[in-house]
């Protein structure tokens, strides 16, 4: 018998925060925490396939502009929710009950926001390579070990 292993989508493999590469090793050593510097913590590679996960200087700038649009989309999800099924009135203050609900919201997800953001992040960079046994990550030339965690 094969040795099998999870088939996971893209979906999945970034909502959960797997590789991109193998979708098998975790991307990061922790849990989600509320402590920022273990939940921020990432494996210098992949456990599973080997692939670095700080591919350049800097390269997690662009999480916050994605952590950003994520919030807004859920915002609007929540507004839209809200207004099907409480409403809005100008009378009263369900206008800022929501304001109050979505902000608690956004701030109990925020854990969850960042890392997500890096997964979906480093998915658009590394390609899913279903022969990644076979194969060896790409040569990422622009890796600068005395800078690595330099944020």
């Amino acid at each position: 018998m094969d040795n099998e292993r999870p088939t996971r989508g893209y979906l999945t493999s970034v909502v959960r925060c797997y590789c991109p590469r193998c979708r098998e090793g975790k991307l990061f050593k922790h849990g989600v925490s509320i402590s920022l510097k273990k939940n921020m913590e990432m494996n210098p590679e992949c456990p599973v396939c080997g692939q670095p996960t700080d591919i350049e200087v800097g390269f997690y700038y662009g999480t916050g502009y994605v952590s950003y649009l994520v919030a807004f989309g859920i915002s609007i999800f929540t507004f839209i929710l809200w207004w099907l099924t409480i409403g809005f009135s100008l009378s009263d203050n369900r206008f800022m009950y929501w304001v109050i609900f979505n902000g608690v919201l956004l701030i109990v997800m925020q854990p969850w926001l960042m890392r997500f953001a890096r997964s979906l992040w480093i998915s658009w960079f590394v390609r899913y390579d279903p022969q990644w046994e076979k194969t060896n990550p790409e040569d990422l030339e622009r890796i600068n070990k005395e800078q690595m965690n330099n944020w």
